[in-house]
């Protein structure tokens, strides 16, 4: 029998499960969407329980193909979406669908709460600004307009925990969720009662604080028969996805730094000492005793699916033609155009922004387009706002004190070689690849193949299972046009910003 260790990724659009051998190679790969719902303006929500449906499907799946056959689970890592607040009642039951990361819904509270508390009473203890896509706003949302689902709410859990509770029966927080709920002390890692106090918000209410890869529980038989999973299998806390997509690319000394493209475009830098900005998100890494100083921005990969659902008929034509994909075929246009798209510059700002200018009433710009101008330029311009809004949270950081040498990145947005260069000659960084679509499963999986003894460390993970695909250099040219362009993008946003604004 050999050993395998699952990995699941609660994503946005889909959850994601793949079974890894010990040197990271993947066994068997299963996704299965679920709905995003938006029932209001700002609001953007999720049933957990469909999540849970989603993973059972998949899990039986996996358990059931041939590839699995002689070969022994030997644990499971859940990574979630950040900023989930999902309220159950004593029987496990979820009482309110989930605000998604996405949803603004708090925004007034958010402005009643900072008037009241202040924002740098906030920041001193949390690390991070109080905004309505995290997830104490949703809650005294909730408070504040359901009083009474809010009064039958036991426990709020975030996306991982969740299914860990659906796994084992164990109610948990890992360390590395708690920066959505601003009662947790950023220094000192745990629940701050003074902030509870000052929110009106209940510490019965927050669960029992766990590191990462402490293995919290075991498959149920209840859950066993759901999923087919063995019972007895160990879990794992697991964590926030971008801090295990982070670990899953190998980022896990101090200045090593991660690059997500996936639907969102985020940076997270991993720090062993506490250097928060109150433009950037400040959180714990997965690995004990490390930071990650964050900078997530709404328009990722996401904007370039949008092109090319919209836009982009030709080019899906073009790739059943020629056996290719749509992605490669926008690459193609892409490609055929200088750096700096001729002057089109686009704000990736798709649904608001966030970090960091936290603007949720910001919109998306193309800017520059003439007679002259085609769809080629509109996808590149796409992938160049992207990066810039990379850039901005990068420059952010390092002025704050996050020195920023290269970057690991991972995302589907990883695949796309036009896209990469993009991204190296904006930010002027190295950008490393190791496997890219797998880096988030791959990062839940390894917590728990540390929690169980299957690696020593997570030196020894990192050296067993991580491999550098493709490298990246900045092109000294191109560097040279994306520095005026970048200029031109910030100048943009500030001299449209007063424009940007609640409409109504």
């Amino acid at each position: 029998m050999s050993d395998a260790l699952l990995g699941i990724d609660i994503g946005t659009s889909s959850c994601k499960l793949a079974a890894f051998r010990p040197d990271g190679t993947v066994i068997i790969s299963v996704s299965e969407k679920y709905p995003v719902y938006y029932p209001n303006e700002g609001w953007v929500e999720q049933n957990p329980e469909e999540w849970w449906q989603a993973v059972c499907k998949a899990t039986k799946k996996i358990v059931s193909n041939k590839a699995m056959e002689n070969t022994v689970i030997r644990g499971i890592g859940i990574d979630g979406q950040g900023w989930s607040m999902i309220p159950i009642d004593k029987e496990g039951n979820v009482v309110y669908n989930n605000p998604i990361w996405m949803d603004t819904r708090a925004i007034d509270i958010c402005e009643e709460v900072k008037a009241e508390i202040g924002q740098e009473k906030i920041f001193e203890i949390s690390g991070n600004s109080f905004e309505p896509t995290y997830s104490l706003p949703k809650l005294l949302w909730l408070k504040k307009n359901e009083p009474e689902i809010f009064n039958k709410i036991d426990k709020v859990l975030q996306a991982n925990s969740y299914i860990v509770y659906k796994l084992t029966g164990k109610i948990t927080q890992d360390i590395s969720q708690g920066y959505g709920m601003h009662c947790f002390d950023m220094k000192k890692g745990a629940w701050s009662s003074e902030m509870c106090d000052l929110f009106g918000i209940s510490l019965d209410l927050l669960p029992t604080i766990y590191n990462c890869d402490e293995v919290v529980g075991e498959v149920s038989d209840s859950a066993s028969a759901e999923t087919w999973l063995s019972s007895g299998i160990p879990v794992v806390a697991g964590g926030l996805d971008a801090a295990c997509g982070a670990l899953g690319v190998g980022v896990i000394n101090h200045g090593e730094t991660q690059e997500q493209g996936g639907q969102a475009e985020g940076m997270s830098i991993c720090l062993n000492k506490y250097v928060a900005d109150p433009r950037l998100i400040m959180g714990y890494h997965v690995v004990p005793n490390h930071w990650l100083l964050q900078g997530g921005t709404v328009g990722g990969g996401g904007v370039i699916d949008w092109v090319k659902n919209n836009f982009c008929f030709e080019e899906k034509t073009n790739a059943q033609y020629h056996g290719t994909d749509a992605y490669y075929e926008m690459d193609q246009l892409s490609n055929s155009l200088p750096a700096g798209s001729e002057g089109v510059i686009f704000l990736p700002y798709m649904k608001g922004e966030r970090s960091p200018i936290w603007n949720p009433y910001a919109k998306g710009v193309y800017y520059g387009f003439e007679f002259t101008k085609t769809r080629a330029h509109m996808i590149r311009a796409s992938q160049e706002g992207v990066a810039y809004s990379l850039r901005h949270n990068l420059e952010i950081a390092e002025n704050a004190g996050a020195n920023v040498e290269e970057l690991w990145s991972m995302g589907g947005s990883a695949n796309s070689e036009v896209f990469m260069q993009i991204k190296s000659d904006i930010t002027g960084k190295t950008i490393r690849v190791p496997s890219s679509d797998t880096a988030t499963t791959l990062g839940a999986a390894l917590l728990a193949g540390v929690g169980v003894g299957l690696y020593q460390n997570y030196e020894e993970a990192r050296s067993k299972t991580i491999k550098v695909q493709r490298i990246y250099e900045p092109i000294e040219e191109n560097v040279t046009v994306y520095n005026k362009g970048f200029k031109k993008y910030l100048k943009l946003y500030e001299s449209l910003e007063h424009l940007m604004v609640e409409e109504g």
